[in-house]
């Protein structure tokens, strides 16, 4: 069931994208090539149909959740780094819930990626067709201060902890031993602190993507280009330590060792930390 909701979650994510009808593909500049000069046939696809999509999808899996969670067995959860939300299956408001929150997650996930993204390659020119990419999904949020792009996912995950606390209190999802104010918010701080371990798979890939290409001849499609831009200012700190023998460079290995390693750490720590604050 739990790949099926991650699975379903990515279908969410497609539909959210194309009901803001922000292309997936970056078309060229015109007049560079006659591909660029030709417009799309027909009228475009109302936008409504794809957020109806979404909310009918989230709808739906919640009546198979309701359904299927009993027979089988299954309480839905949602992990928040530090400590897992839980839902009952045979509760149907509860299963509505847990989908709005958990495409919610996937969602929040996904701007994550693209406010890291923002962040490191700040100063890529415009041509470049993937930051295009990040910055027309982003809108606003790309102009805004790199100090601020960093701090936001720890605010926002911290205000909604705490907004969210009494009715998560309520409903049995979390103890309700916590009655001090301070306690609570420190307990969003923790929880946001623990939203930036989410990135260790996605910044091991772009590693990953980069040693590939460093190595193998891939083609001259633009992503390669945009892999290796922002690897390379991911890797920017470690360029001081002699880390390359020859031609070989091993910069990117020791990222994904140090990604990995200290990703498990951090979520210990954490987690220990967020313990003491019940």
């Amino acid at each position: 069931m739990s790949l099926i909701d991650f699975i379903l979650n990515v279908v969410g994510l497609v539909l959210w994208l194309n009901w803001r009808a922000i292309p997936l593909a970056v078309q060229a500049p015109p007049g560079v090539s006659l591909a660029s000069t030709l417009r799309r046939a027909g009228p475009p696809r109302p936008r409504f149909y794809y957020l109806a999509g979404l909310i009918v999808l989230l709808a739906a899996r919640a009546l198979v959740y309701w359904e299927l969670g009993g027979p089988i067995r299954w309480d839905a959860r949602i992990p928040l780094g530090p400590t897992t939300v839980w839902f009952r299956s045979d509760l149907l408001g509860r299963m509505m819930v847990f989908s709005v929150c958990s495409f919610g997650v996937a969602l929040g996930i996904f701007y994550l990626c693209l406010l890291l993204l923002s962040w490191i390659n700040g100063p890529v020119a415009e041509t470049e067709p993937g930051q295009r990419l990040v910055r027309a999904h982003l809108g606003l949020l790309d102009r805004w201060p790199a100090a601020l792009k960093l701090l936001l996912p720890l605010l926002f995950t911290a205000t909604a902890w705490c907004l969210l606390h009494p009715w998560l209190v309520r409903a049995g999802v979390v103890p309700p031993n916590v009655h001090a104010a301070w306690r609570v918010a420190a307990q969003g701080l923790v929880v946001g602190l623990a939203v930036y371990l989410a990135l260790k798979f996605f910044l091991a890939a772009i590693f990953a993507l980069h040693l590939l290409n460093s190595y193998v001849y891939l083609g001259e499609l633009p992503l390669w280009s945009f892999v290796n831009t922002t690897a390379r200012g991911l890797l920017r700190p470690l360029r001081w330590l002699p880390l390359r023998a020859g031609k070989i460079d091993f910069a990117p290995v020791v990222a994904m060792i140090l990604v990995l390693c200290a990703a498990p750490l951090s979520q210990r720590v954490l987690t220990q930390l967020y313990q003491r604050l019940i």
